[in-house]
């Protein structure tokens, strides 16, 4: 039986290449989740991905399932006790980062902007088709992710520089960036195409 190609950076472990061909890249809307996406690649910030997605089921039990309303409220007692928690990244800044984001995210949805939407609006809705041949031809940011990441900062995020969010855009479908010889570009692209707001 012949072997599935894969995007080389997903070759190691069966997580990753369970989350290259179930998750990476197939449009992602709902705004939590892209919220938590967010959180995570930020976590990841000199880290590889690889440590992150190990840690993400943890992630999701210590920070209440990312749900801005309950992280935006956490105080002393509660970010002591997650720098003692192994299941995570135990960095002081990136734990205050999302709470500060989780505040952010509050206040960009009671000015009326969703956030979906306002993450969306960096790509007019519709997710970006390349086509790469190499992985030496994929970018590690872009003018889209540059505007995203002037946004987001300007919008009280941290830990949002422009290849985190450029790593966020290729991991929420907002670009595809699988190789066209991996098995997943076809089928990522059609999601794609289908893809309604």
């Amino acid at each position: 039986m012949k072997s599935l190609i894969r995007c080389p950076w997903c070759e190691g472990f069966d997580l990753y290449r369970q989350y290259h061909d179930t998750e990476w890249g197939v449009p992602l809307r709902d705004s939590r989740q892209l919220f938590e996406l967010l959180i995570l690649e930020g976590a990841q910030a000199g880290l590889s991905w690889s440590t992150v997605l190990k840690k993400r089921e943890s992630y999701r039990e210590a920070f209440n399932f990312f749900d801005p309303k309950k992280i935006a409220k956490y105080d002393d007692k509660k970010i002591s006790e997650l720098l003692t928690n192994p299941g995570i990244v135990r960095n002081r800044l990136k734990v205050a980062a999302t709470i500060g984001n989780a505040k952010a995210y509050l206040a960009l949805e009671k000015s009326g902007q969703p956030f979906n939407e306002f993450i969306w609006s960096f790509v007019q809705n519709k997710p970006i088709q390349n086509k790469r041949q190499s992985s030496n031809e994929v970018p590690a940011r872009s003018l889209e992710s540059d505007a995203m990441s002037k946004a987001l900062l300007q919008a009280g995020f941290k830990f949002v520089g422009t290849t985190i969010c450029y790593a966020f855009m290729q991991a929420s479908g907002m670009v595809n960036d699988h190789l066209i010889s991996c098995h997943r570009y076809a089928a990522v692209k059609k999601k794609s195409a289908t893809y309604t707001q």
